[in-house]
């Protein structure tokens, strides 16, 4: 089994209802597939975009599109326009029942959201990076190592083997979302994020961040290929976006997105 048959990975129709920022100038544009977080937050969803939330520094939109990127975000289920299609808890009880995870079909709504951003001639479909914070860093991230077309990725507090989390019983402070059937039976998180190399990845984490243990990071780093790879660990920090993670992903962006085709050759 190969970790695309865990989640149903198929053609994917394209996904129009998102927001969609787009820098001025002539274009195409580099852009930024921006997956939303959970934070229990159902009302936000894709409007974290636009007005940022608790858990990221301000709203990142804004930034990147000051950065030069068209940044396009949708709904998951049970989120924002999304919620009246259930509630995350009977999203991923009926996704099971078919024998399916929730996790899968938010997946295959990011797929649609890939295909309809690489589309749209403002953008360069060879320049599309995928950002989150969160569940929006596992979204992005299993959608960067199973789309060979995503230019690279970055991940906020997130990256963490499962295996760890669940010995110590972190893995249930996760929402249900959180949940590949038989992902552990062919590997970890790490092994799925280190498909993405050797495209560039920047991967953020708090010291103090209870969601990702210091056990269960590093057994997924420990995974990454060095290649391609920007890791930044804040002491201080916890589970959320810090300015200075910010500041450091929105660098590691301009330094490969703006290169020209020349100079992104291996």
């Amino acid at each position: 089994m190969s970790f695309e048959a865990l989640v149903g990975w198929t053609a994917a129709e394209p996904l129009s209802s998102g927001v969609f920022l787009c820098p001025e100038g002539d274009g195409p544009h580099p852009a930024v597939l921006y997956c939303h977080a959970h934070g229990g937050d159902y009302a936000l969803g894709k409007e974290e975009v636009n007005r940022g939330a608790r858990w990221t520094d301000g709203p990142p939109g804004a930034a990147l599109s000051a950065a030069g990127f068209a940044v396009y975000c949708v709904d998951m289920p049970g989120f924002g326009a999304r919620q009246g299609e259930g509630t995350e808890s009977a999203l991923a009880k009926a996704e099971a029942w078919r024998g399916g995870s929730l996790f899968a079909r938010m997946l295959a709504d990011q797929r649609g959201a890939f295909e309809h951003l690489a589309a749209d001639p403002r953008v360069d479909g060879t320049r599309i990076y995928t950002w989150g914070v969160s569940m929006g860093a596992a979204l992005a991230m299993w959608l960067a190592a199973l789309e060979r077309r995503v230019a690279g990725h970055v991940n906020i507090t997130m990256l963490a083997d499962i295996a760890p989390l669940i010995a110590s019983g972190t893995h249930d402070r996760h929402g249900p979302y959180l949940t590949v059937p038989g992902l552990l039976r062919e590997g970890d998180q790490g092994d799925v994020a280190a498909m993405i190399a050797p495209r560039p990845m920047f991967v953020a984490h708090g010291e103090r961040d209870g969601l990702t243990p210091k056990d269960a990071r590093d057994a997924a780093l420990a995974k990454l290929p060095r290649a391609g790879l920007t890791t930044f660990l804040q002491p201080e920090a916890g589970h959320g976006e810090t300015p200075e993670m910010r500041a450091a992903a929105l660098a590691f962006l301009a330094r490969h997105a703006h290169k020209t085709d020349r100079e992104r050759q291996p």
